[in-house]
């Protein structure tokens, strides 16, 4: 993966995907007897002279807390057409999906099968921030579809939230 990758979160600055990936297998090994849903989202925001984009990766052990990290992106102009915006939100999130689906994600599952009897499991979604309301209703097809061709589950308003909640908080 390029270096260029760094993500950051209130605790730590700089961190690199492989280190993202050593510190969501730490999360995961503190209850390895949970439900895990790992979701990676982006949301943007038109500033004056750029279009500021946040993509989000989440770790939520279901009903007991979560991890999380960011990472920046910036267009040097603002984005008007919001068909352009949640493209590129959507392309930036694949873009991280990737690196899981490649390898790390049999790691993550690894460190859950031995307690598979438990209740442990591991779900990989992708956010979208679009919704069947507003502007954004057009795009759920095309988007989803984007995903789904990865053999990814999509997730939309109101169910999306790493993008409209975690991500969103970031992108002022």
């Amino acid at each position: 993966m390029n270096e260029s990758f760094t993500f950051y979160n209130v605790s730590e600055k700089n961190m690199s995907f492989q280190t993202v990936i050593e510190r969501i297998k730490g999360f995961m090994l503190k209850d390895p007897r949970s439900l895990y849903v790992l979701s990676i989202g982006s949301d943007s925001h038109v500033h004056q002279t750029e279009t500021k984009f946040i993509t989000a990766i989440h770790v939520h052990r279901v009903g007991k807390g979560a991890w999380g990290c960011l990472k920046y992106h910036s267009v040097n102009r603002p984005i008007s057409s919001i068909r352009e915006k949640i493209s590129m939100e959507t392309a930036l999130s694949q873009e991280i999906a990737y690196y899981f689906t490649s390898q790390y994600l049999e790691q993550l599952t690894d460190v859950l099968i031995p307690f598979s009897d438990e209740g442990a499991d591991l779900v990989f979604e992708i956010h979208l921030d679009i919704g069947r309301k507003g502007l954004t209703k057009e795009l759920i097809q095309e988007m989803t579809g984007r995903i789904e061709a990865m053999g990814i589950e999509a997730k939309i308003k109101p169910d999306s939230y790493t993008a409209f909640s975690y991500a969103n908080r970031y992108t002022k």
